[in-house]
C-alpha cells in the first residue's frame, strides 16, 4: 500500500501545476465520508455555525458519545501536519491531497500505529510532551479510506467527536459540505428566531428612536414575516439571529446564505463558504454579540462574504411616506430556504417620541461612535452643553416625551470631556479614539497602550479607568462586550503595589473569570498583552501546583495534576535521570506516561509540574 519514497516525491512534483489549478475548485466526489463511510452520519455541528469568539470552520461528526470510532483518509494524499497538543483541535492530522486541497482530523484519541510511533520518536528526539511536525511530502502517503486514528474528546472539545476540515491550497477553510457529502442527510430549512432593526448614522431612527429594535418573526404558511410595519428614518440595517438543523438531528447548526431582496432584487447578499484564518477573528464585528449576523456593509470589516460590493450594501433608507416590501432568505448548504417578510415605511425625524420609563439620573450608553444620554426631563430646560477642548457646544434633545429626553454626539467630530444637561454634569470618560487599521500610541499618568495596526476591529473609543487596593489592583478597559481583533501590549505603572512581583501577573477577571494574562515587572510597571477589554487584576498565585498519583509502576506512570488560579504552565517526568514522555488531557487533569520502548521503568523517579506563574511542585519516589 505504501509508495516508495522516490516514486511519491515525483509524482507529487508531477501535480504542482494541477494543484495550482484545482486549489480552488468545488470537487463534488472527490472526498469520502472520514467516518463510517456509506452510512447514515449526524453533524453536532457545521460550517459557519456562531461559535463564541468564532467561526466553525469545519464540521463535527458525532460519535454516540464514545470514543476509539476508525477514522479514514478522506482521499488519496499524504500527511502535511500533525500535532499533539493538549489543546485546541488536540490530536490533529493534517492531509495534503493532489487535488491541492488539505484535510484535518481534530480532536483524536490516537494514530493509527505508524504514525503514532513516528511522532512518539520525534517527541522523545525533542524531549517535548507537546509537538508539531511537518514531515516532507511523500513522507507518509495515505490512501483513500486507509485508517489514520480513532476518534476523541482532546483539546478543546466539548465531548467525543470528529472535527473535519476542508481546506484550499492556501489554508482557507471551506464549506465541506458543498463538496457533496451524501451520508449526511438535510431536507430541513433554516429557521429564523429573531430580526434587529438597527440605525447605521446619527440621523438614522427606528420607530421614531435611535435604538436597536428586535422583532420576533411569526410564522406565515412554511415561511415567516414581522407582525407589524417598521418605521425608519435615515439608513438602517437588518440583523438575524437564526439556526438549521439537519434530518434527524435536535442540535442546532448553522448555515451559509442569507438573501436580503426588495421588489427589484437582491439589496443584500451573505455567503460564508470560506473563511481565511488571518481573519476569523474578524467574526467579532460581523456579528453582533456573537449571536446576530449582520446584514450590511461595515467599512472596517475585513470579510468579503458580501454582494453587492458597495459601501452602501444593506444600507436601507426610504423617503417619508414610502412603504416597501421586503424578504429575507435563509438557505442551507443543501438549498433549504426559509423566506421573512417585513415592510418598512419612511418617516421624517420626530422629536417628540414615546421612550419608556425615564431613568432617575442620566443613563450613557457607548453604540459605536455615537454617545446616547438618556435623562429624566427637568424644569430648569433642556438644552445641553458639550465641552470639546476649548469649545462648547449647545444642543437640544434629539428627541424627548414627558418623562425623558435624550441627547446623541457624533465623537468623530470631537470626543466630550463633560456634558452639561441642566440637571447634573456628565464625565463620559472616553480617553482617546483608537482608528482602526492604524498604530496608535497611548498614554496616561500610569497606563500606556501601544494599538497596532491589526489590534483593533473597528474605531475604539477608548474608556480606561482603574480601581481596587494597592495589593489587588483592577484595570478597566471598555466593557467585555467590547472586542479587539489582536492583542495590545499594555505597560501599567503601579507605584504604591504592595504585593509580591514576583507571583503577581495580570489576571483578566471580567464576569467573574480569571484568564491568566501574565506579563514582566520592571521596577514599577508590569508589561503584558491582552486580546479582551474589561476587567483586568494583579493577582497573587503563591500557590504550588497539586500532584496525587494514580499509578506508578514499572509499566506505567500516571497523575492527577492542578493548579487553582494560573493554570498548568509544563510538566516534566524522569526515571533514572532519563526523560519520559508524558501525555495531559487537562479536562480530567491526568497525566500518563508513553514508552518508546518496552524497557520497564525502574529506579528514581521525578515529577515536576510548573504553573504560569512560576510555582513548581514536585513528587519524587522508587520504582523497584
Amino acid at each position: 500500500m505504501r509508495l516508495s519514497k522516490l516514486r511519491y516525491t515525483l509524482l507529487f512534483l508531477g501535480m504542482i501545476t494541477t494543484l495550482e489549478l484545482n486549489a480552488q475548485e468545488v470537487d463534488k466526489g472527490y472526498f469520502i465520508n472520514p467516518i463510517n463511510p456509506g452510512t447514515r452520519n449526524y453533524l453536532a455541528g457545521n460550517f459557519a455555525e456562531l461559535r463564541p469568539n468564532h467561526f466553525h470552520t469545519g464540521l463535527d461528526f458525532k460519535t454516540g458519545g464514545q470514543e476509539g470510532l476508525p477514522i479514514l483518509a478522506a482521499a488519496d494524499g499524504w500527511v502535511h501536519r500533525i500535532k499533539i497538543s493538549s489543546f485546541g483541535y488536540g490530536n490533529v492530522i493534517y492531509l495534503k491531497h493532489p487535488n491541492g486541497k488539505i484535510t484535518l482530523y481534530g480532536h483524536l484519541r490516537s494514530f493509527n500505529k505508524e504514525l503514532n510511533d513516528y511522532m512518539r520518536k520525534k517527541m522523545y528526539e525533542a524531549k517535548a510532551n507537546e509537538l508539531e511536525v511537518y514531515p516532507e511530502p511523500g513522507e507518509l502517503p495515505v490512501k483513500q479510506g486507509q485508517k489514520i486514528a480513532d476518534s476523541g474528546n482532546t483539546g478543546g472539545s466539548g465531548g467525543p467527536h470528529l472535527h473535519f476540515e476542508i481546506r484550499d491550497s492556501l489554508d482557507r477553510a471551506m464549506d465541506p459540505l458543498l463538496f457533496g457529502f451524501s451520508d449526511i442527510v438535510d431536507n430541513t430549512a433554516p429557521v429564523p428566531q429573531s430580526i434587529a432593526i438597527v440605525p447605521l448614522d446619527i440621523d438614522s431612527r427606528v420607530n421614531g428612536k435611535f435604538a436597536r429594535l428586535e422583532v420576533t418573526p411569526v410564522a406565515s404558511g412554511s415561511n415567516y414575516r414581522l407582525p407589524n410595519d417598521i418605521k425608519i428614518t435615515g439608513k438602517v440595517g437588518i440583523e438575524i439571529r437564526s439556526y438549521d438543523q439537519l434530518d434527524g438531528a435536535s442540535n442546532r447548526n448553522g448555515f451559509p446564505n442569507f438573501e436580503l431582496a426588495d421588489e427589484k432584487g437582491t439589496v443584500f447578499n451573505l455567503t460564508v463558504d470560506k473563511v481565511d484564518f488571518n481573519y476569523s477573528r474578524q467574526f467579532l464585528q460581523h456579528t453582533h454579540q456573537n449571536s446576530y449576523s449582520k446584514l450590511y456593509y461595515q467599512k472596517n470589516l475585513k470579510f468579503e462574504f458580501f454582494t453587492p460590493k458597495s459601501e452602501t450594501s444593506g444600507h436601507l433608507e426610504l423617503e417619508p411616506g414610502v412603504k416597501k416590501p421586503f424578504k429575507l432568505k435563509l438557505r442551507d448548504a443543501y438549498g433549504n430556504e426559509r423566506q421573512i417578510s417585513f415592510t418598512l415605511q419612511g418617516q421624517d425625524l420626530e422629536t417628540n417620541i414615546n421612550d419608556g420609563v425615564a431613568p432617575s439620573r442620566a443613563s450613557l450608553d457607548y453604540i459605536n461612535n455615537i454617545l446616547k444620554i438618556k435623562a429624566p426631563i427637568s424644569p430648569k430646560g433642556g438644552l445641553a452643553k458639550f465641552y470639546v477642548g476649548a469649545n462648547a457646544f449647545e444642543m437640544l434633545p434629539a428627541y424627548q416625551d414627558a418623562n425623558s429626553r435624550t441627547y446623541l454626539w457624533d465623537m468623530e467630530f470631537g470626543i466630550p470631556e463633560e456634558i452639561d444637561i441642566c440637571t447634573e454634569v456628565i464625565i463620559p470618560g472616553i480617553n482617546a479614539l483608537i482608528p482602526a487599521g492604524k498604530e496608535i500610541f497611548y498614554s496616561d499618568k500610569n497606563v500606556q497602550m501601544n494599538f497596532n495596526h491589526d489590534t483593533v476591529l473597528d474605531d475604539l473609543f477608548l474608556r480606561v479607568s482603574q480601581s481596587g487596593s494597592s495589593s489587588s489592583p483592577r484595570l478597566i478597559v471598555n466593557s467585555n462586550r467590547e472586542y479587539l481583533w489582536n492583542a495590545v501590549n499594555i505597560l501599567w505603572n503601579l507605584p504604591g503595589f504592595s504585593g509580591n512581583k514576583e507571583r503577581s501577573h495580570a489576571y483578566y477577571t471580567s464576569g467573574g473569570s480569571k484568564s491568566f494574562l501574565g506579563g514582566t515587572w520592571n521596577g514599577d510597571t508590569l508589561n503584558f498583552g491582552s486580546r479582551y477589554l474589561g476587567e483586568i487584576s494583579i493577582l497573587q498565585d503563591n500557590t504550588k501546583p497539586t500532584i496525587k498519583i494514580i499509578k506508578v509502576n514499572s509499566s506505567e506512570m500516571r497523575f492527577v495534576i492542578r493548579d487553582d488560579l494560573s493554570g498548568i504552565d509544563s510538566y516534566e517526568a524522569y526515571v533514572n535521570g532519563k526523560w519520559v514522555l508524558m501525555r495531559y488531557e487537562y479536562k480530567q487533569a491526568v497525566i500518563w506516561s508513553e514508552k518508546l520502548t518496552n524497557e520497564l521503568f525502574k529506579g528514581e523517579v521525578l515529577l515536576k509540574v510548573t504553573d504560569k506563574a512560576g510555582n513548581t511542585a514536585e513528587w519524587k519516589g522508587t520504582i523497584g
